[in-house]
């Protein structure tokens, strides 16, 4: 089956110098949760790698020279992403690595590449991973905090002023806990009820039941990833909360939906991305070309809905590619100085503009408030 290469990815590579005689690969590693607990964000994320890279090496690869991809499964294992972090710099050689799926496995990994001195793309959402700012890290999903700010603005709006609070206890839903505690003060709102559960608990109601007790309650805050927000829903409905529910930018995927059920998710608010809704956005909107291109390639070439996850791993390679094309050559700092370089990349999570103060490179106006309406995502004007 052809592949179409997004606009963007085309507009790139048509720069790239394809008359150049072929050199040696670009090799460039990745580590994954494409299998274990965090597979529907690892699986897109490897899908969109590999269908990305066939795509550039066919239309000629980067200034001549094809991209060698080098992926690792790591299931979600941080002990087994270190092991892999290690291999991919000591044994593969690669000039810049794509990867770390979930906090956790970023975390872990990220110092092997920081003391190797080689660039590398998270595709988690923790804000800890880019502060500190690190030499050579950098990630492309929105931070937890910016998801934090960005809910607690639609409750102000909404007139919320009294919540409580539900977290995963894993890494992601830690931090993002810790995050929105900083600053729901600064919107006029009070977290009133704190619950917690852990990754692998089948059963919220103890915590929720605890939430609805609570007296002036007027909604409630998921702050986690996985299956964790998709029990919690369940469970919502089935006590019959009757308060507005938020969940995290972890689960904006049409897979929460279907994991929740429509009906328990409907009315569900949370941060997302274009990608979400990208046959809503104005034809205007600068992102609108990025997001449906790529959205058309991957359910083509897969026969699956495209997901937010598989965005972050698009936009990681766009920027990888993106700075090698201007470096003029694929040595680490050369890389890892034109990534933070980046100025007015669009892609499927915003538009991209970097600095040494900033390895995101992303503002609060690249999130999109989504509400999920009769089993799909609608956008919150």
């Amino acid at each position: 089956m052809r592949l179409h290469t997004t606009t963007a990815l085309t507009t790139l590579v048509l720069g790239f110098g394809l008359a150049a005689p072929a050199m040696a690969d670009i090799r460039i590693g990745a580590t994954l949760s494409e299998t274990g607990p965090a597979a529907f964000l690892g699986d897109p994320e490897a899908k969109t790698l590999k269908l990305l890279v066939d795509e550039i090496n066919a239309a000629g690869g980067v200034n001549g020279e094809k991209i060698e991809l080098i992926v690792y499964d790591d299931g979600g294992d941080p002990n087994k992403a270190r092991t892999f972090a290690t291999r991919l710099v000591e044994d593969d050689e690669v000039v810049a690595v794509i990867g770390g799926t979930t906090t956790g496995t970023s975390m872990a990994i990220l110092q092997v590449f920081e003391d190797a001195e080689i660039p590398f793309i998270s595709l988690a959402g923790a804000i800890e991973i880019i502060d500190p700012v690190r030499p050579f890290t950098f990630k492309t999903p929105h931070t937890d905090r910016m998801a934090c700010a960005k809910i607690f603005e639609d409750m102000k709006a909404r007139g919320l002023t009294k919540i409580g609070m539900i977290s995963g206890s894993d890494g992601f839903g830690a931090s993002m806990h810790k995050q929105c505690l900083q600053i729901v003060g600064d919107y006029g709102i009070e977290v009133i009820a704190d619950e917690t559960y852990g990754p692998s608990d089948a059963d919220m109601t103890p915590q929720l039941t605890n939430i609805k007790g609570k007296e002036g309650v007027q909604a409630v805050l998921n702050a986690g990833f996985g299956q964790g927000p998709a029990i919690v829903t369940r469970n919502y409905q089935q006590l019959a909360v009757g308060l507005p529910l938020y969940q995290s930018h972890g689960v904006a995927s049409d897979g929460f939906i279907e994991l929740a059920g429509a009906p328990a998710a409907e009315g569900i608010r949370l941060p997302g991305t274009a990608l979400l809704v990208a046959k809503l956005l104005p034809e205007n909107d600068p992102q609108r070309p990025v997001v449906t291109a790529y959205k058309a390639s991957y359910e083509a070439a897969t026969g699956k809905p495209v997901s937010t996850f598989g965005g972050y791993a698009h936009d990681a390679l766009r920027i990888l590619v993106d700075a090698i094309n201007r470096a003029g050559k694929a040595e680490p700092q050369a890389i890892r100085d034109a990534i933070e370089a980046t100025s007015g990349l669009v892609g499927t999570t915003g538009v991209v503009t970097m600095s040494e103060e900033d390895h995101l490179g992303l503002d609060l106006s690249a999130f999109r408030m989504l509400e999920i309406k009769d089993g799909g995502w609608k956008l919150v004007e």
